[in-house]
């Protein structure tokens, strides 16, 4: 579950880089999730950049 597309995919939306956010959020059973493991962590860091990639994208078009 890459924020990254592959080459001639569409790039994700905002709706969907949030709930990628959201869901490494979510342990088991629906209970929020304390601490992210490293790997977590590196995750939401590159979904973190890539939501802001388009935000700015769609500040950009807007203007």
């Amino acid at each position: 579950m890459s924020p990254t597309p592959s080459p001639g995919s569409a790039r994700p939306s905002a709706d969907e880089l949030n709930e990628r956010i959201r869901a490494l959020w979510i342990g088991p059973g629906g209970h929020p999730t304390l601490r992210l493991t490293d790997v977590q962590r590196d995750e939401y860091h590159r979904l973190l950049a890539a939501l802001r990639d388009v935000e700015r994208g769609d500040v950009v078009e807007a203007a």
